[in-house]
């Protein structure tokens, strides 16, 4: 029974937040998934720390869920306004479809899960064959998003370059790298990214034809709240 108090608490926290971080406005997605996550798991947490400090009293473990799911659903909606505004940025929604990024048309995605916002660029409007140079229209897309990033101090930013199966896996490398560099310099708002060049792992498609090649060739960008949450994303 004295274990069953958290958690009874944190899940009247849960109940009492909901319609906290259920705000209007942010018309592309308001599925606000991190943000219940993290009011979840704050509340959790503040409960039995609650609990625990308050000598095991049910009012101080209810007081701890309140507090921390509302710092918890607070990282959460932050991470869900940032992918509305990223997105609104650079002139499309946030789309979750996974069958999203085999549409050729789809130059720009802007998709959310519960631990990171990622926003992928893809080829050719991001740098020519073989460069590493950023061309003009994608340099001024990469910069939006770096101006915004500069609201939001504690977003932690990966940035992932990959390549089609064309040449040698190390060139490759190297080259993917290179286009990861000259994202992640102009998304140096909060301090420098981590940048990966993954060559042509994960790919999005088989290398087998120059439609699925122009597919696989692309930039990724990952906005995390902490870095804990940071992931390998060539894996």
């Amino acid at each position: 029974m004295k274990r069953l108090k958290p958690i009874l608490a944190s899940s009247l926290a849960i109940w009492m937040l909901t319609g906290c971080y259920n705000q209007p406005g942010l018309v592309q997605d308001e599925s606000y998934d991190r943000t219940k996550t993290g009011a979840a798991a704050g509340a959790l947490a503040g409960s039995m720390i609650g609990y625990n400090v308050g000598g095991h009293d049910a009012k101080s473990a209810v007081i701890g869920g309140l507090l921390g799911a509302a710092l918890g659903g607070g990282i959460g909606y932050s991470m869900d306004n940032q992918a509305n505004e990223v997105a609104r940025a650079l002139g499309t929604g946030v789309n979750n479809d996974p069958l999203a990024a085999l549409d050729p048309n789809n130059d720009i995605i802007v998709s959310k899960t519960p631990t990171y916002v990622k926003i992928m660029f893809r080829d050719p409007m991001m740098f020519a064959t073989d460069s590493a140079v950023l061309q003009s229209r994608a340099r001024a897309k990469v910069e939006k998003v770096g101006m915004l990033l500069a609201n939001y101090p504690q977003t932690v930013v990966g940035v992932a370059g990959f390549t089609d199966s064309d040449g040698s896996y190390e060139y490759n490398q190297e080259l993917s790298r290179k286009r990861a560099y000259s994202v992640g310099d102009l998304l140096a708002a909060n301090g420098r990214p981590m940048i990966k060049g993954c060559s042509l792992d994960k790919a999005i498609a088989p290398n087998t034809s120059s439609k699925n090649k122009a597919l696989n060739r692309r930039v990724e960008v990952y906005l995390y709240a902490n870095r804990s949450a940071m992931s390998d994303p060539c894996r």
